[in-house]
């Protein structure tokens, strides 16, 4: 008797040639996300809407984003949610980005690392800085997390709702298909909350409210703290993919960080207006 529920079968690659190599739409989901991120900004550019001048959004910014985001989200998931002990058998792993092991939260901290490179070299603050780029990973993490869902990966829980989506990887593989426990297509909530959700928000916020001008490091702030919210609320639904930290998924857990950084740049004192 077939399964009553949806089989997640999709290929995770976009072209095929052989073996491992290939064009993923992990890789495709990336270069969605910095392409969006870049339009953006760009337009802000010529709107006025920034410091950052036009040219160097493609020339050096995008280039010191993608480094935060590879390096930190991948150093990220080593150290965060245990893959580091895999380095000994197999070190190239680490390199391997295509192929997933990405944190969010590493992605964060090594955005922020290269805003603040950024920002040194152009002489521009690391609170205007946040609250453009802020303004722009929700589509990036849109992408992701629907790249997360085409490569049937980061499954839900078990569940018996009518939209739940059997996962043929959740199971060791050969197992038949009606032996295989339905769950929730956590991704596709993630997408739409950290997604669709942050970036109605923090797109009206940027563009129908002066919080960027007059309060710099404002809009970060939200962002950071509205991520975590929505990543916590998202865990309920998640399959926890590593051990629990004091009873919390590491989802939940490391997001008190980024409510504790948000909370930073909230209360920070104001620096000085930026110039239309």
């Amino acid at each position: 008797m077939p399964p009553r529920y949806w089989v997640n079968d999709f290929d995770p690659y976009l072209v095929h040639f052989s073996g491992n190599f290939g064009i993923r739409w992990y890789g495709v989901s990336y270069l969605a996300g910095f392409l969006a991120a870049g339009w953006l900004i760009s337009l802000y550019a010529r709107k006025g809407r920034t410091q950052i001048p036009e040219p160097d959004v493609w020339n050096s910014l995008l280039l010191a984003l993608l480094m935060g985001v590879m390096i930190g989200g991948r150093v990220g998931s080593y150290f965060l949610y245990g893959a580091w002990h895999n380095f000994p058998n197999d070190p190239l792993e680490v390199f391997r980005t295509w192929e997933g092991g990405m944190a969010s939260h590493g992605g964060f901290f090594g955005v922020t690392v290269a805003l603040w490179w950024y920002g040194r070299l152009r002489k521009i603050s690391l609170a205007h800085l946040g609250d453009v780029v802020a303004s722009t990973v929700p589509a990036g993490l849109f992408f992701g997390r629907v790249a997360n869902f085409i490569n049937g990966e980061l499954w839900g829980r078990i569940t018996y709702v009518k939209w739940a989506v059997i996962f043929p990887h959740s199971m060791p593989a050969g197992t038949d298909l009606v032996k295989i426990f339905p769950r929730h297509p956590s991704q596709l909530y993630e997408a739409g909350l950290e997604g669709l959700l942050l970036f109605a928000y923090v797109q009206w916020r940027f563009w129908k409210t002066e919080v960027v001008r007059r309060h710099p490091g404002r809009l970060v702030g939200e962002f950071l703290i509205a991520y975590a919210l929505v990543r916590a609320f998202g865990e309920q639904f998640r399959e926890p993919d590593a051990a629990l930290i004091l009873g919390l998924t590491r989802g939940t857990f490391y997001s008190i960080f980024l409510v504790l950084g948000g909370a930073m740049f909230w209360l920070r004192r104001p620096g000085p207006r930026i110039a239309p």
